[in-house]
């Protein structure tokens, strides 16, 4: 049967049409199932994606099966357009930055209509490496519909029953809505919205202050919108180092973004200023109005629809629920990505996915709490960070030592005019291991992996001294940070003995 398009993408221009062209094709005839499958796989977003393919390559019989666009919001809603309007951001800021390296440089004139347009024209490109044909070519069926368990060990799909030995469910998670009185009615945007925007908001408020939240609130701010963020924590990137979110939130305030802090929002109303939301900061009702209204407040699982019952596979509002090797409440049904972890990020559902293919089809025994997974914040400068800081080591009762380098000691980031930011890593004090680490720089989900790695292979801190990076570069802080711990051990009775040894030997 002919696949439909369950939601439209707007607006439908050359570049929407290619991109639905390739990920949700409009003449897609589904495959008729022959026997059962080795695999199937519900969802083909990132992990998805992942598991179907190399299930595939390896040999086995797959199916993936997508309701809606394959890809799933890293494509279509998330790290492609989000850091393609971030890029936009960067380059209004440049012309802004020039006068500081003596070049003068008139106020940009921002289309942003064009900005738009690019973002959807580098999204189509991008579509073919995660469209329905390349993966048919790949040897997996495609189903572009929805999907559901009728029993533990069988799925319908577009009026077929397709048996399975094995299942992976990467169905992913999307945009919650807080249940705020009136925002419903008022309108708001999500970041499955935002990015078929064709005119900038003049005013703009973001409720939540989270990554996404931080990202779109400066990427428009520098666009040229008026934007206000909004959130009932008391500062920027909650999760996140202090220190971190200080300097991030006095780069806000540079570039004169509003931030509205430890707001409990009462209700959005419709009124003659605008989109308006009522708040209390504890000292008396307060309110902001805006054009438009992006809420960035957290995920909720895509579980809808699924039959999990009829699978008997266990969930919560969460999610699903699986153990260290992805299998769920079902032996033969395993769960990645967004709908079964915590960490929801595109690189943690790649290599999710690909710990569920592993454990499905190869009785493996692949555990997801051995990855050393790193994220980062793309602001700018940008905050990336990998495993502890020191709140959770403190809670795990780690005696953890901590060194700290400003990038103000960094050359080529004084040469760039980006100082602003520092290297941090935290190491367990009995043997030196590196536990987490945190980088804030313009470049610093470039630099995280070196320590990601560390952390992979156990090494030390004294470790990261040892490797050398070219000079200058702002990566080059890390060495420095290896450096700095092994100028700690020179202690002062050593140092005393060291100066009477070389005397002597003079």
């Amino acid at each position: 049967m002919n696949a439909t398009l369950p939601v439209e993408v707007q607006p439908q221009d050359e570049f929407n049409q290619k991109l639905i062209e390739n990920v949700h094709p409009s003449n897609w005839i589904n495959p008729k199932p022959q026997g059962r499958y080795n695999l199937v796989v519900i969802g083909a977003g990132t992990a998805g994606l992942v598991s179907a393919a190399g299930g595939a390559i390896l040999g086995a019989r797959v199916a993936l099966m997508e309701r809606h666009l394959m890809g799933g919001d890293c494509l279509n809603y998330g790290c492609v357009p989000s850091k393609a309007l971030i890029r936009a951001a960067h380059a209004a800021h440049a012309v802004v930055e020039a006068r500081e390296f003596g070049i003068e440089a008139q106020v940009p004139k921002i289309r942003f209509t064009e900005v738009m347009k690019r973002l959807r024209r580098v999204r189509a490109d991008i579509s073919p490496h995660d469209s329905a044909e390349r993966f048919r070519g790949l040897g997996v069926d495609i189903y572009l519909e929805e999907a559901r368990f009728i029993n533990s060990n069988t799925v319908e799909v577009a009026g077929e029953r397709l048996e399975f030995k094995k299942a992976i469910i990467a169905t992913g998670a999307r945009a919650a809505a807080p249940p705020i009185p009136g925002l419903t009615e008022a309108g708001f945007l999500t970041n499955e919205t935002v990015f078929a925007l064709t005119d900038l908001p003049r005013r703009l408020i973001i409720i939540g202050a989270g990554p996404i939240g931080c990202e779109l609130a400066q990427s428009f701010s520098r666009l040229g919108s008026k934007v206000s963020i909004i959130t009932d924590s008391d500062a920027l990137l909650p999760r996140e180092d202090r220190e971190a979110a200080a300097i991030l939130t006095r780069q806000f305030e540079r570039e004169n973004i509003a931030m509205v802090l430890g707001a409990k929002i009462q209700r959005v109303e419709l009124a003659a200023e605008g989109k308006t939301i009522l708040f209390d900061r504890g000292h008396g009702a307060e309110r902001i109005s805006g054009d438009e209204i992006l809420v960035a407040v957290g995920r909720t699982p895509n579980l809808e629809g699924l039959g999990l019952e009829a699978a008997g596979v266990l969930y919560d509002t969460k999610g699903i629920t699986v153990n260290d090797h992805l299998r769920t409440s079902n032996p033969n049904i395993f769960a990645a990505g967004d709908v079964a972890s915590r960490y929801q990020f595109t690189h943690a559902a790649e290599a999710l996915g690909r710990i569920a293919l592993q454990n499905a089809l190869f009785f493996g025994r692949k555990r997801a709490s051995n990855l050393v997974i790193p994220w980062c914040t793309y602001t700018d400068p940008e905050i990336a960070h990998v495993g502890l800081n020191e709140r959770e080591a403190q809670k795990a009762g780690i005696d953890i030592e901590t060194f700290t380098l400003s990038l103000e000691e960094n050359d080529r980031a004084v040469v760039d005019g980006e100082a602003n930011g520092f290297a941090r890593v935290h190491a367990n004090k009995s043997n030196g291991r590196i536990l987490g680490a945190t980088l804030v720089s313009r470049h610093a989900g470039e630099s995280i992996g070196e320590l990601v790695l560390a952390i992979q292979r156990k090494l030390e801190i004294a470790d990261l001294g040892g490797v050398i990076h070219p000079y200058p570069t702002q990566a080059e802080i890390i060495k420095r940070v290896g450096d700095a711990s092994m100028k700690s051990r020179l202690k002062p009775w050593i140092k005393k003995a060291l100066v009477k040894l070389f005397q002597w030997r003079r």
